[in-house]
């Protein structure tokens, strides 16, 4: 009995075996399959090598988003740390991004220059972030909005640019912090005619219009010199800072953000 069975058992796994190799081969000639040619509609969106790769993400339509969830005026402190929380955690989940910047309802992630992430394919970086990004909004909501239900899920835009050098980085960096005060200063002012003055939207705008925008050019300063300093690269935790990146300063302090190896 038992060397019948065990014929019998040796008989089932041959047959499996076979089976098994059949529809390895199957599989093999499925993957090339003669569907295989829509692969190349795929566009090559490779960024540029020895570049900064920048991913900037806007709020999608947060004018109204912040009207719903009765955000403060002219700014809301709890939707500027809840922003600064999800850059955080976007940072902390994607380890090629050594410097993030935000105002607003936008944010701005730098990665590595030398970073070989997803093959430096624009589409990934972009999804990855924005992704992150959104989902830790949601996710970290009541922790800043105790008594304000999300009504509806945000929306966040993005877009991918590389810059060249590290001057053309500092010089983005610096254009949205300039951005930022421009923007700041308006809308303060603009508040504070509705809201101290009691002037309604459209009087406040027309109060704050003028006739000519002047153009000023700002010459920004030029790009370190100077030995190079040996960095010991460490996980870091990333932790906001709220200061100007505008002069040499800060990048005097943290010189490992343009470190050449990045």
């Amino acid at each position: 009995m038992w060397t019948a069975c065990k014929v019998k058992v040796q008989d089932s796994l041959a047959t499996a075996s076979i089976t098994l190799r059949r529809c390895l081969r199957l599989g093999a000639t499925m993957a090339k399959s003669k569907f295989e040619y829509v692969r190349d509609f795929e566009a090559d969106d490779t960024c540029l090598a020895h570049c900064w790769v920048v991913v900037r993400l806007d709020g999608r339509n947060f004018h109204r988003f912040a009207e719903k969830h009765n955000f403060a005026k002219p700014n809301d402190s709890r939707a500027l740390h809840l922003m600064t929380k999800c850059a955080q955690t976007v940072m902390e989940e994607l380890e090629d991004i050594v410097i993030a910047y935000g105002q607003s309802d936008e944010y701005s992630f730098v990665f590595k220059r030398k970073t070989n992430w997803f093959k430096r394919r624009a589409s990934k970086f972009m999804t990855h972030v924005a992704s992150q990004f959104a989902s830790s909004y949601v996710f970290y909501w009541r922790n800043y909005f105790e008594d304000q239900p999300l009504l509806y899920p945000p929306g966040f835009d993005g877009r991918v640019v590389v810059y060249p050098s590290n001057q053309t980085l500092k010089d983005y960096l610096s254009w949205r912090q300039a951005d930022c005060h421009i923007n700041n200063l308006y809308n303060t002012v603009f508040w504070a005619l509705i809201q101290q003055s009691g002037l309604t939207p459209v009087e406040a705008q027309g109060r704050l219009q003028v006739d000519e925008v002047m153009t000023k050019e700002i010459k920004l300063p030029t790009e370190m010199e100077g030995k190079k300093m040996a960095v010991t690269r460490t996980r870091t935790k990333p932790v906001p800072l709220h200061c100007d990146i505008i002069g040499d300063a800060f990048w005097k302090e943290h010189p490992e953000i343009l470190d050449e190896d990045s």
